[in-house]
């Protein structure tokens, strides 16, 4: 199991590694606010991201379906905001 603070690290690693994303920071919101990831009780419900690319639609769109895909959630759950 991992916590909620080590699967936003990872999501960081991750999304640094598109291209056009830049520096970036990851807040994920789940049921508990807290805790062990995948026990069930504790599915990811929203995700912050603050990139420095997130001024292109399209590097915006590669981080919504990255997210997405792994965590099964839809877009508007998703917020993706301009890192200054």
């Amino acid at each position: 199991m991992e916590t909620k603070t080590d699967l936003e690290m990872k999501l960081e690693d991750l999304l640094k590694n598109v291209e056009g994303v830049g520096n970036v920071k990851v807040m994920l919101m789940t049921e508990s606010g807290q805790g062990l990831y995948g026990s069930g009780e504790n599915e990811v419900t929203g995700v912050l991201i603050v990139a420095e690319g997130a001024d292109n639609s399209v590097t915006v769109r590669k981080i919504q379906e990255a997210v997405m895909a792994l965590f099964q959630i839809d877009a508007h759950k998703i917020r993706i905001m301009k890192m200054k």
